[in-house]
């Protein structure tokens, strides 16, 4: 049915419990950052509103909440391509490090080791952030191929279908970028570009069971993140009833966001490592296909940059 072990895939999360601790304070900071900024924005709201009738302080709460969390996303926004560098990418390098087997080398931290070995190929964080969104493009494309056959069905209602398809695999997608950058890891590539793109070949070139695989686990995850939400209702509830004028119609924001942060901190990495299985099994044995190189090359333009980036001498020595 799939590639991977959910077991091995929960082994690999415990033995990088490090990384996973990380992930929690930095996720669940960021949820505590959204709580109580939200509730300064609505306390001040709250504060201002006093010059006011009640329907003046109300709304006055109100947007002063959704200002504190406008806030907090911004930050957020912005905080992307470092979390990608130190906490993301990290952690990809130690569940590669420990499904090849290597040891962990004495007299460093597994975060610390881990986090050199994303330095080694990436001298900066926006070189990483620039690698992953190209192949983020790149595989966007790439699951436009699943959305054409569908079209091309004699299936009524088939346009509702690829609707809900494309927003499905939207989301699956979303976890296969890490396991591309994770290539360059294993293979301890010298230039991320020319990595990133015999990544992405291999891919397209196993995109079938890689897609099955992802949608497999892209249910798993949300499905439990479904119930983490309702979950989180009653918690969010009483967080609500903390802010000036209660505020109840941010509980449902903020069940959402302690969701999110569970989603990021622990069922990702656990997504990434059950891909990563079933991408490494996989390709094993595999090399380029060139007819898939110059299918990408004429699906995507992002896939010619990332080729047009590579090292000459790599792109020699590694002819497609």
């Amino acid at each position: 049915m799939w590639d991977f072990s959910f077991g091995r895939g929960i082994g690999l999360m415990v033995q990088t419990l490090p990384f996973v601790l990380l992930r929690m304070a930095v996720y669940f900071g960021a949820a505590l950052a959204y709580v109580l900024v939200t509730g300064t924005g609505a306390g001040i709201g709250w504060g201002v509103g006093a010059l006011g009738d009640d329907g003046f302080r109300a709304s006055a709460t109100f947007f002063g909440g959704v200002t504190g969390f406008g806030v907090v996303l911004i930050v957020m926004y912005w905080l992307r391509e470092y979390i990608l560098y130190l906490v993301k990418a990290g952690h990809i390098a130690v569940m590669v490090e420990l499904i090849d087997g290597r040891p962990m080398p004495e007299g460093r931290s597994q975060i610390g080791h881990a986090q050199a070995m994303v330095r080694e190929r990436f001298a900066e964080a926006s070189t990483l952030f620039a690698v992953d969104q190209l192949i983020k493009g790149v595989l966007r494309a790439i699951t436009g191929l699943v959305r054409g056959v569908f079209t091309l069905l004699p299936i009524p209602g088939v346009r509702q279908l690829v609707t809900i398809l494309r927003a499905f695999l939207r989301v699956a997608v979303g976890f296969i970028d890490e396991v591309i950058l994770a290539y360059g890891l294993r293979t301890r590539a010298t230039d991320p570009w020319d990595s990133a793109r015999t990544a992405l070949v291999l891919y397209a070139q196993n995109y079938k069971p890689m897609l099955k695989n992802a949608a497999w686990i892209t249910l798993f995850v949300y499905g439990l993140m479904a119930l983490l939400f309702l979950v989180m209702l009653a918690p969010a509830a009483l967080i609500t009833n903390l802010y000036p004028g209660g505020m109840s119609a941010m509980g449902v924001v903020i069940a959402f966001i302690l969701a999110w942060s569970v989603k990021q901190a622990v069922l990702e990495p656990l997504a990434v490592a059950c891909l990563l299985q079933a991408y490494f099994r996989t390709i094993e044995g595999q090399t380029p296909d060139p007819e898939w190189d110059a299918k990408l090359q004429g699906m995507s333009d992002k896939f010619g940059k990332i080729k047009d980036r590579a090292m000459p001498s790599q792109l020699r020595a590694q002819p497609l």
